[in-house]
């Protein structure tokens, strides 16, 4: 059974020996924090999203238009009275929640990318790791619990294979094919900057250490700079895949045996699109607003691709999570779990391993007071009548 509001009790029983949490309680107080700590350029990059930013507003919007109707008198709230966990592409989860991928994690911390999948096999939550991280796949797979790769399919099919096969060999229980990123989108807070962090050679850790990627490389990168410029060029002829079709998931198949989710998913005839081809879940998300500006919220997209795979393929949920009852709702509304992003590198940027596993705790514990009071007894019992939907 849950054990995730326990979190609640520590913080009241320390306020008895005048100890109060040094870290804010909320995710927006998190987001407050980290912009005064951090340099403009590292939190540019994690918090800027598309040109007038409307897409990431629409994701937090979105969340306004549902309310939780809780239900009483079942028992729900007493210690130990709700189990959270759920399996997910035969992963076991302690609650349906995993860190989103989020590539270049050493601007927040160095070695950002360990710290968060050792913090997430603490809790017992899932983990996604981006292929543009600052840490390799190895370095993560030798620390993580239950965790994910996520590729960026390069232009190159060898080296797409090379990493899938380096996550399966890591560990990973299933691949995240990101399909919403063939290119960066406009995003006008790193531009102010002029700051790009892969053309500094950071976030390419995955590439450095490839095989078929160094085989295209006429000098080792860390032998001079010149030869890291080089390889830092040839990243940039790499990256992004403008010609990638579901198609092409027949290859990853052929990679690879562990389950295959697709990420990026908004119109419900892509979602059917994607499993018809051979995907097992899909992941509604528009990349937490960083694409497309004036793109559709993730949470309106999520109730009609649920719809349109029905039991064929898990729906898993990104974009504009911020909140316990957030989780609520998108499960409520048929997501399998959520995959949460900015706030845990936030706390990962403020204080490290002791910020990210705030920021998740914070998350779990929010999740679990909110399951319990609205009359649930585990994350099954959401359904669509747990919520209703307010103009």
């Amino acid at each position: 059974m849950s054990s995730f509001i326990d979190f609640q009790n520590e913080i009241y029983l320390g306020g008895l020996g005048g100890i109060v949490p040094e870290l804010p309680m909320t995710a927006a107080g998190l987001e407050r924090r980290a912009k005064e700590v951090l340099g403009p350029a590292e939190y540019a990059y994690v918090a800027g999203s598309a040109s007038a930013e409307r897409t990431a507003a629409a994701n937090r919007a979105a969340f306004d238009k549902y309310r939780i109707i809780p239900r009483m008198l079942r028992g729900t709230t007493g210690p130990g009275a709700r189990d959270l966990s759920v399996e997910v592409l035969g992963t076991r989860l302690a609650a349906p929640v995993l860190t989103a991928p989020i590539g270049v994690l050493e601007l927040m911390h160095e070695g950002g990318e360990v710290i968060v999948a050792e913090v997430t096999k603490e809790l017992g939550i899932g983990s996604v790791l981006s292929t543009a991280a600052s840490s390799t796949i190895e370095e993560v797979g030798a620390v993580a619990g239950e965790w994910w790769y996520q590729l960026y399919w390069p232009n190159d099919p060898e080296l797409a294979r090379s990493f899938v096969q380096r996550a399966e060999r890591a560990g990973a229980k299933a691949i995240v094919v990101t399909v919403d990123t063939p290119t960066l989108g406009w995003r006008p807070q790193d531009l102010e900057l002029a700051h790009l962090p892969f053309l500094h050679g950071k976030g390419i850790a995955n590439y450095l250490s490839d095989p078929v990627f160094r085989a295209k490389l006429p000098t080792p990168p860390e032998e001079s700079e010149d030869a890291m410029r080089i390889a830092i060029l040839t990243w940039v002829g790499l990256f992004g895949n403008h010609n990638l079709r579901a198609a092409d998931l027949a290859h990853l198949r052929e990679w690879t045996d562990l389950p295959i989710a697709v990420k990026g998913i908004l119109h419900p005839d892509d979602a059917r699109l994607v499993v018809d081809a051979g995907a097992d879940a899909v992941v509604v998300s528009n990349h937490g607003g960083r694409q497309v500006d004036g793109s559709i919220a993730a949470l309106d997209a999520l109730p009609a691709v649920v719809a349109s795979v029905g039991d064929r393929a898990d729906v898993l949920f990104d974009s504009g999570v911020r909140s316990g009852s957030d989780v609520l709702i998108a499960l409520a509304l048929g997501a399998k779990a959520v995959l949460y992003g900015r706030p845990y590198a936030y706390g990962l940027g403020i204080a490290g391993r002791d910020g990210a596993r705030h920021a998740l705790r914070l998350l779990l514990a929010d999740l679990d007071s909110a399951l319990g009071l609205s009359g649930c007894a585990n994350v099954a019992d959401l359904n669509r009548g747990t919520i209703a939907a307010v103009r």
